[in-house]
This record gives structure tokens, C-alpha cells and sequence, in this order.
């Protein structure tokens, strides 16, 4: 196996990740218009695409291994630095290393967007808890029965002894 397999993956892997991006701002402004039905919707498309990053992470492995094997290097080892550092096709190393650099940039924009959904859904629901809660008093709060029954007799200004 040679690099271009390795290229290939990362670029199937980079525009998989894109795609995942697009759909997570997406799913900021669905969570601020607090639809559910197309909150679902969008859940299972973004699945869809774990998966498909599931495979092309599975290919790139298999790619980096290969090219380890060729190489005679420890497959567990190889890292992209070590790729670069060992390839001779200085060409593709250098397409490697935007390919990489692309997908680590998109990888850290993802991670700060589902950070920003993850407050959004915990606002969300605090939310609807305070709602509930607002809807649903607590039995100390009822205005049934006599309050003064608990409560220290009340004397009047003009109540005094002659």
C-alpha cells in the first residue's frame, strides 16, 4: 500500500467530518427553535454518518498498517509525523500533511459546535424543569386549609388586659 491510500482515507475521512459539521449547525438552530420532530430527524442522518466514519477510520487503519508492513515499522507506532519523516514521494508526503491538517482543523471546529449544543440541550432542559416545577406546586406551597392553624395566634394591637 503507498501513501495515496492513506491520502485517499484522510479525504474521505476530512469531508465525512465537513458534512458532520454541517449537520451540527444545523442542530444548534434546530435546538433554538426548540423543535423536536426535526431534532429526531436530523439524529438519524448524523448517525448515518458516525457510521460512515466508522468505515473510512477502519480504511485509514488499514492503509496506516499496510504501509507500515512496507515499511518495516511497528504498525501500533506509526504516526503521521513518522509517515512524513519516512516517505520518499515528497509530493504526496506534503498532500498527507494538508489532508491531516484539514481534518484536525475540522475535528476541533466540531468538538467547540457540539459543545455549543450540549449547553444549548442543558439550557433546554433547566428549562423545562423550571417549567415543571412551576406547574407542579409542592405541597407546602397549596393555599388549602386554615394557615393559622400552624401558625403562632395572632394578637391584636388593642387586645391588652385592664
Amino acid at each position: 500500500m503507498s501513501i495515496q491510500s492513506i491520502n485517499h482515507a484522510l479525504n474521505k475521512l476530512t469531508s465525512l467530518h465537513e458534512s458532520l459539521l454541517t449537520l451540527s449547525k444545523e442542530k444548534t438552530e434546530i435546538v433554538k427553535e426548540g423543535s423536536v420532530a426535526k431534532l429526531q430527524s436530523l439524529l438519524i442522518k448524523e448517525q448515518k454518518f458516525v457510521q460512515a466514519i466508522e468505515q473510512a477510520e477502519w480504511k485509514r487503519q488499514q492503509a496506516v498498517h499496510a504501509w507500515a508492513i512496507q515499511h518495516h515499522t511497528d504498525p501500533d507506532t506509526v504516526t503521521i509525523t513518522y509517515i512524513l519523516k519516512n516517505e520518499t514521494d515528497k509530493t504526496s508526503g506534503k498532500e498527507l500533511e494538508q489532508w491531516s491538517t484539514r481534518l484536525t482543523s475540522t475535528l476541533a471546529q466540531l468538538k467547540q459546535q457540539e459543545h455549543l449544543n450540549r449547553e444549548l440541550v442543558k439550557q433546554s432542559l433547566q428549562f423545562v424543569e423550571l417549567s415543571l416545577d412551576m406547574l407542579n406546586p409542592t405541597i407546602q406551597g397549596m393555599n388549602y386549609g386554615d394557615k393559622r392553624s400552624s401558625a403562632v395566634p395572632v394578637r391584636s394591637v388593642f387586645d391588652s388586659k385592664a
